[in-house]
């Protein structure tokens, strides 16, 4: 359904940082930065057939996170989720919410995090 997702960030060298971490334990590669028509800088990763992209606001506003929103990555094992959660706090992300781990009947394996700029990501485990 979706071809890519752009969020803002305060600090483009600092989310790639974070980004480059966080998604290469997904299997995304390095995130690519260029410029936009506007000057201001941008990083997309792709990955799977989507991207991913992080944005120097473009109105010159601080980059702010949507309430109530989350970004849901897809992680191919209980393990990997463990993973993006731990790699993610280490590059400046902030656990939230439950521990990861399990829930409900063990189908689902669930980690929330908020990277640097305060966006809610979600890793997904789901068993076939």
């Amino acid at each position: 359904m979706f071809n890519h997702v752009m969020v803002g960030s305060s600090d483009i060298e600092r989310s790639k940082k974070f980004y480059d971490a966080v998604l290469a334990v997904i299997g995304a590669p390095e995130g690519a930065i260029n410029k936009s028509a506007t000057g201001h800088a941008r990083v997309f990763y792709r990955h799977n057939g989507s991207a991913f992209g992080l944005s120097q606001p473009i109105n010159n506003e601080p980059a702010t996170y949507s309430n109530g929103g989350t970004l849901g990555f897809k992680c191919e094992t209980p393990e990997q989720v463990i993973k993006f959660h731990d790699v993610a706090v280490a590059h400046g992300g902030t656990s939230i919410e439950d521990p990861p781990g399990p829930r409900g009947n063990g189908a689902v394996h669930l980690a929330y995090v908020r990277d640097p700029d305060g966006h809610k990501l979600c890793a997904l485990y789901r068993a076939p």
